[in-house]
């Protein structure tokens, strides 16, 4: 099998370039050679590489930026997967589109099923769920993979580096403890991918992927100080003080509730998804390592 994965300098690419080896031959490309900002660039790289298989893990993520850049976030987040998952039926390829929490508006108390109404409140979460709009709308093969609160070693920044920055130059870090949802390894959502497209031809539709169990920012940010403690990092941080949402205002209205129900994949993998505190333990212990190389 001939797989395309684009964004593949981000943390989740980076991860995928180990986790699909096995499954055949990986062409990582980035922005450099398939700009999704730039559609028209799409279909050329697509039809020289034919791939049986494109995995789309590029995005615009910057979800407070993107209350001003909307254009620039529609265009990579709404526009490109549509032009993808056209060029992606012209070589007889599936499209494996990656998206986000953020297409629901967190007024729900129980874990979001793939089949609840979307309702997204930022601009981030609008394109993303244009962009799924936009897949669907073609009818060609592909499958919408939904996850959540993503970090990992790679890329650049994500929540966990930056409390463990912030951790080694302050005593005292507030963090919201009144959003809740579940953080989920680029590890783990790797592996699943990796799963998901050995069958691939088997697996169209739309399915949620994160770590299991539940947590605030707070609660989050709380674990990694502990497990970052246990490991020997350097770190100031005394008190980890709960705030509200109200207390922290950002550009971008966020979900209050992002738990994904991860039901549906489960059955079909035969295999639970680990727990974020598990996850969490396995990153620190590999941004370790890379810090010590």
């Amino acid at each position: 099998m001939r797989i395309l994965l684009t964004g593949v300098n981000g943390q989740l690419g980076t991860e995928l370039q180990k986790t699909l080896v096995p499954l055949g031959e990986v062409i990582g490309v980035g922005r450099d050679r398939l700009d999704l900002s730039q559609t028209d660039s799409i279909p050329p790289v697509v039809e020289e590489i034919q791939p049986d298989l494109i995995i789309n893990c590029a995005a615009y993520t910057a979800v407070d930026k993107a209350e001003t850049e909307v254009e620039l976030a529609h265009q990579v987040n709404a526009i490109a997967p549509g032009t993808l998952a056209k060029a992606a039926s012209q070589v007889g390829a599936t499209l494996l589109h990656i998206s986000t929490d953020y297409v629901f508006d967190g007024t729900q108390s129980r874990p979001y099923l793939e089949t609840d109404t979307t309702n997204p409140i930022g601009e981030y979460g609008k394109s993303k769920f244009a962009g799924e709009m936009a897949i669907l709308q073609t009818g060609d093969p592909h499958i919408i993979l939904r996850t959540a609160w993503v970090y990992g070693v790679g890329g650049t920044g994500n929540f966990v580096k930056t409390m463990l920055r912030l951790g080694k130059e302050r005593e005292e870090i507030r963090v919201v403890a009144d959003q809740v949802g579940s953080p989920s390894w680029t590890g783990d959502i790797a592996g699943a991918i990796a799963k998901i497209a050995g069958r691939h031809q088997h697996l169209e539709g739309t399915y949620h992927f994160t770590n299991s169990g539940v947590a605030s920012w707070y609660d989050f940010a709380v674990a990694i100080f502990e497990e970052a403690a246990a490991l020997g990092f350097p770190l100031e941080v005394k008190r980890v003080v709960p705030i509200t949402t109200a207390d922290y205002p950002t550009p971008a209205q966020r979900p209050a509730y992002s738990v994904l129900s991860g039901k549906k994949l489960e059955a079909i993998l035969n295999e639970p998804a680990p727990h974020w505190r598990q996850g969490l333990r396995q990153m620190v212990t590999g941004l370790q390592a890379s810090l010590n190389r």
